[in-house]
């Protein structure tokens, strides 16, 4: 069994917290799941970023914790203008 960094902790425990979050809101938890998939392929080499994305998911967390959050916003980019 590997031991994970201090930065990995931080990110599992921001998981269960976004998760115990979610449950009380409809259709949050399948999005929270798809965007920590997502971000699981960044390298662990790449502290500023993840560190970067840790920040940002704290704040999230802090919005979706509001009992006036009612939905998610997401920001896309668009795949190619035709």
């Amino acid at each position: 069994m590997s031991r994970h960094s201090k930065l990995q902790k931080q990110i599992l425990a921001l998981y269960r917290q976004f998760l115990r979050a979610g449950q009380d809101k409809p259709g949050f938890l399948p999005r929270i799941r798809d965007e920590f998939r997502e971000n699981a392929s960044i390298k662990k080499t790449d502290v500023m970023h993840i560190e970067y994305l840790f920040r940002r998911g704290q704040r999230q967390l802090e919005q979706l914790k509001d009992v006036n959050t009612k939905q998610l916003g997401t920001f896309a980019k668009n795949k190619e203008r035709g």
